[in-house]
């Protein structure tokens, strides 16, 4: 019996996976055009089953070389020589299975530099289509034999051009870095000492390398494609395409996640395949821990600028261009913590990505000190059932006792964070948060609660004057309709100095919904 996978390769009649002969067909183009490129995407973003899945598609006139550096240690890169003779050891054990004879070709103890080994390659590659596949390559980072192996790569690519030599018809690299970033990374270490003539940071040996542009997220169809063979086998009922748009609306189709959702709900047999039932299964992913969540703490722990960049995105509601040039937005891409918004703006790549990320902050910032205490789960959730009402009434007594006198700086940056911190312990365990910072207005940020078969719209913002106000009445009622939902609540900090202010909440009806508005 078929079953979700979420660890290492994906294989067809093992386990339920998208359909993604639409990529692979795209990546067969460049194979055929005899480019050489690299597949840079971010941990668990399914690199190994696509090369995986590509070496099965090629044409018979294709003879596939797939190799990884995953666990191969420290020795091959000792020097020149240890890395010639086991990148031909490696080939050779993965040749034969299919063809013993070749295989015994590419082994031959006097390749010893990277000289002869081009000479080995062009001997072994005329009158052969070969396409060379490795995967995580970046797990060399800190190694200058393998960009030298590069460069020897580079020289016979521009000679075969040239129609002097032979060599690898395609090579293809895969990991989170590419070869431009391994470089830098290794400068930054103090692992390489490029030449003067070879330019500090851009005179990349792969720079022959075509770019590779293919979306290796699932789209909904993709993920309808992978439902479909399970309902064949399970007959649920489930309504595929509501339920695939839920999962993409959640994870912007990023492998691991949608993999992941999918087992907890075929795993557990208290969810159902509803909305409702995805829901509960992203509640459950956000309190796990697995590799793919410890690498965004890793990360954020690694890069102060990144994480205050990111902060800075969500929290504070900075906009940012998606330039990629820009090193901390390269960085969070390669990462897959950043994407490009409808504007060109820099945003979190997917839901979960960004509630993992907010719960983060939220444990980590120094308000922690200051957060209001004293407000019992109990008072606000009780199963299923939670008062966001209550809840907003209870943050504005504590808020006028605490916070009331703090500086404009302060609330603006710390506002919003201190009511998440005041949230995030009521609803967990039973439900979750995201954001969906609205970039046309600066000043707002609305939160989108998930508890239960509830979803409550919290939209927050800073107190711009009474006309403003009514405006907030607007987008709310607005951002309400388009989410089929007639309740909202407003929260607005008022920084005013001067002013003699009481916390305010009532409710009030405008535009055929009813809003709770509450002012701090």
């Amino acid at each position: 019996m078929r079953r979700f996978n979420v660890t290492g390769l994906c294989v067809p009649d093992k386990h339920y996976m998208a359909d993604i002969s639409g990529k692979l067909s795209k990546i067969m183009k460049m194979v055929d055009r005899g480019d050489y490129f690299t597949i840079n995407r971010a941990r668990q973003y399914g690199k190994t089953t696509t090369l995986l899945m590509l070496a099965r598609s090629l044409p018979p006139e294709y003879t596939c070389i797939s190799l990884s550096f995953e666990g191969v240690g420290d020795t091959m890169f000792r020097s020149t020589e240890l890395f010639c003779q086991c990148f031909l050891m490696h080939i050779s054990k993965t040749l034969e299975s299919t063809d013993g004879d070749f295989a015994a070709q590419w082994k031959d103890e006097s390749v010893t530099s990277f000289d002869l080994l081009g000479y080995h390659i062009d001997k072994l590659c005329k009158g052969r289509k070969i396409v060379l596949m490795i995967d995580e390559v970046d797990k060399t980072s800190s190694n200058q034999v393998f960009l030298h192996f590069l460069g020897m790569l580079r020289s016979k690519y521009l000679a075969n051009q040239a129609g002097a030599v032979n060599t690898f018809h395609s090579v293809i690299l895969a990991g989170v870095y590419d070869i431009k970033n391994i470089k830098l990374k290794m400068i930054n270490e103090g692992a390489y000492a490029p030449a003067a003539e070879e330019g500090k940071l851009y005179n990349s040996p792969w720079n022959i390398a075509a770019s590779f542009e293919i979306d290796m997220s699932f789209s909904p169809s993709e993920i309808a494609s992978m439902l479909t063979e399970y309902e064949t086998d399970h007959n649920t009922g489930m309504d595929i395409t509501a339920i695939s748009d839920e999962i993409y609306g959640q994870t912007s189709g990023y492998p691991f996640l949608v993999s992941r959702i999918c087992q907890y709900i075929d795993e557990d047999p208290g969810r159902s395949w509803t909305p409702l039932g995805v829901q509960e299964a992203v509640g459950a992913l956000l309190r796990e821990k697995n590799t793919l969540f410890d690498d965004i703490t890793k990360n954020l722990e690694g890069s102060k600028d990144l994480y205050d960049f990111l902060y800075s995105v969500l929290f504070v509601g900075e906009e940012y261009e998606f330039n990629i040039d820009n090193p901390l937005i390269e960085l969070g891409s390669m990462y897959g913590f950043l994407k490009s918004d409808s504007r060109n703006k820099a945003k979190a790549a997917n839901k979960i990505f960004e509630m993992r990320m907010c719960n983060y902050f939220v444990s980590k910032d120094s308000t922690s000190k200051r957060r209001i205490k004293g407000v019992l789960q109990y008072d606000v959730a009780d199963g299923d059932r939670f008062d966001m009402e209550l809840c907003l009434r209870k943050f504005a007594e504590h808020y006028a006792e605490m916070f009331s006198e703090r500086d404009v700086e302060f609330i603006e940056r710390e506002g919003r964070m201190l009511f998440l911190s005041y949230l995030r312990p009521l609803i967990n365990g039973n439900g979750f948060y995201h954001i969906e910072s609205q970039f046309t207005d600066l000043r707002r940020m609305d939160i989108v609660v998930d508890f239960g078969r509830d979803q409550f719209i919290v939209e927050l913002k800073l107190w711009k004057g009474e006309a403003a106000h009514q405006k907030a009445y607007e987008q709310l009622a607005g951002y309400l309709d388009s989410k089929g939902i007639n309740t909202g609540y407003l929260l607005t900090f008022d920084f005013r100095k001067g002013v003699t202010k009481q916390p305010y909440a009532e409710w009030v009806e405008f535009g055929g919904k009813r809003i709770f508005d509450v002012v701090v």
